[in-house]
This record gives structure tokens, sequence and C-alpha cells, in this order.
């Protein structure tokens, strides 16, 4: 009889300066990917915003990582990149001087650590000015505000704000937002903190994510946004969900440098057998 797996699983607190702060995802270490339906019934089963699944290649350092919602797999998440990467250093299965690369559906994405701190190298996700007043009309509404400049990015929706108090105390709709056709909308503005450049809130009703804590990729778009807008390629952001996280961003030419700190929450062992399970 063949012995039962066991799947070593982590969850991690990521944009964290610590635990129950910040973006919580599941990092689940396989040798192999085993069935789509498998991972997602994993991911629906943590029920996280994301849950990331790595496997090691035969070259060290380098590892295939992919990220899936409640309801999907995803193209890009940047706090369960860096909940992934955090486990990789703690764990020893990548030393703390090596830089990570990770092979995912958004091209190969390098981490590296430098003290406490774990970077992460993304794509830029532009916004563009391609909204129609219709769409725009429905996310302002969703969101319950008056005005908003609303753009697009390659993933979600933008809608810019005169105030971070508009951003810090919005109550969306989520029924009325779940119709809008996009990933998620992201809700951002200036900040009037000494030490805060911007701020952000993200939510993604469609993905059965009403509000995500904090989401790296949202800060792909939003960082040449409000680079151009302040005239600096170094910025503090702060996401002002109820767990709250602050991500440190540089723009270095069409790459995007977030920085943040993680920590592991706890870790077990997964007793489902991919092979079998339906």
């Amino acid at each position: 009889m063949n012995a039962r797996p066991r799947i070593p699983v982590w969850q991690v607190d990521a944009f964290a300066a610590e635990a129950f702060t910040g973006n919580p995802a599941a990092v689940c270490l396989l040798n192999e990917y085993p069935a789509d339906r498998w991972l997602q019934n994993v991911a629906s089963e943590m029920n996280l915003s994301e849950t990331a699944f790595v496997v090691p290649t035969d070259n060290p350092g380098h590892f295939h990582l992919r990220w899936f919602t409640p309801a999907a797999e995803v193209d890009l998440c940047g706090h369960a990149t860096l909940a992934t990467a955090h486990v990789l250093y703690d764990a020893g299965y990548a030393s703390n001087d090596q830089v990570i690369h990770f092979r995912t559906r958004s091209g190969e994405l390098p981490c590296r650590q430098t003290g406490d701190l774990i970077s992460l190298d993304f794509p830029v996700t532009p916004v563009a000015d391609t909204v129609n007043e219709q769409l725009a009309n429905e996310v302002r509404s969703s969101l319950a505000v008056e005005s908003a400049d609303v753009k697009q990015s390659k993933f979600d929706l933008v809608a810019i704000v005169e105030e971070e108090q508009i951003v810090r105390g919005l109550q969306p709709d989520f029924h009325r937002m779940r119709k809008i056709p996009t990933r998620g909308i992201i809700v951002t503005a200036k900040s009037n903190t000494a030490d805060i450049d911007f701020v952000s809130r993200f939510f993604a009703p469609q993905h059965q994510i009403d509000e995500d804590p904090v989401t790296g990729s949202a800060h792909c778009c939003l960082t040449p946004l409000w680079a151009e807008q302040l005239g600096k390629t170094k910025l503090v952001a702060y996401q002002a969900s109820q767990r709250g996280g602050k991500l440190l961003c540089e723009m270095i030419g069409d790459r995007v440098h977030l920085s943040g700190t993680a920590c592991t929450v706890w870790q077990g062992q997964l007793l489902t057998d991919p092979r079998t399970s339906p």
C-alpha cells in the first residue's frame, strides 16, 4: 500500500511587519504539478486570496510558480510571490544571498533578499485612458463616489480619487461591482501622510475576493502612475485595507521593484493525494 503523501504547506503574511497584518497566502511545495483541478481544489480549501504552488527545477535557484484564487488561476500575484520567496529563503531551499528565479505565466520573476526585505522584480503594467464613460460611471457607482478618474490597466480598472480619506472610507457595492468585467478595481489617491506617497485599496468580487488586503500586482500599474504624477522613481505605498500593508516601490526602466517583509504564521502538511483526488 502506498504511503500517504505529505506535501509541505505554509501560510505566510506578506507585506507585513508582524503576524495578522498584510496579506495572507498559502504556499504549497510540490515535486511536480498535478491536475489543475487538484490545484484549484486546494486553493478553494485554503480560502485565501491566493495559494501559490511552487515546483523546483533542475537548475538551483530556479522554480516554477503558479497562483490560484479560490475561484481561478491568475497571471500575476505579488503577495503570494513574496510569500513563496520568504518560505524558500526561510526553509533553506535557497541561500540568503541567492537570487530566486520564478518561471511564471508572466515570464521570469527574479527575487532578492536584503536583510529582512525581499524585493520582487515585476513587469510594468501601465494604465491607459481607454475607459468609456458608461463603464467609468459603473465603476463610480459601485464605489459610491461622485468623482473619480477611471483608467484601464492590463488586468484591472483604476479609479483615481482626490483625497486619501475617500480611499480609506469607501464602502463599495460589491453586488454591483461583481457585474463589471474586470479582474479587479483599484482605488488610489495621493497620501496626506508624510512618509507615504500614495494609498490604495483593491476589490475583486469576481474572484470571490471582495477586498484584497495588500495587492502586489496592482502596484505594477500604480508605481508608474504615481512616479509620473509625483516626479520620483522611489515611492512608499500603503494599501489601506483593514489589515493594511506597506510596499517600497521603485521604477527601473520597464520593470517595477516591489519590496516588503513577510512572516510565517503556520506550517504543516497536506495529506490528500493529488494522484487520486477528483
